[in-house]
């Protein structure tokens, strides 16, 4: 994590970003998705940035390149993170066999 400045000059306490980082996320999400594993982590954003390519029909490939891995791991690690889209999947899966 980078190094933050705190009130007082010096590092800021890993404690108080997590404080910060909870109060910025329950301010700005949905109760939903304060309970879902979405940007739970600041981390999460990259979690969040995959899932959302993923979402929007951008190829695992294209997205793995993105992130500097394999596909393997994309899939294993990020796409579960996604918000929602089952209706998206449905219709997608209904207009392929239909």
């Amino acid at each position: 994590m980078r190094e933050l400045p705190g009130l007082h000059g010096g590092r800021l306490s890993e404690s108080a970003y997590d404080r910060w980082w909870k109060l910025t996320r329950e301010k700005s999400q949905t109760e939903s998705q304060v309970a879902s594993p979405l940007v739970r982590r600041p981390y999460g954003l990259r979690h969040a940035a995959a899932s959302l390519r993923l979402n929007a029909g951008v190829p695992p490939t294209e997205v793995a390149r993105r992130l500097g891995h394999g596909v393997a791991v994309l899939l294993r690690v990020y796409a579960g993170c996604g918000d929602g889209g089952d209706d998206t999947m449905n219709d997608k899966i209904g207009d392929a066999l239909g």
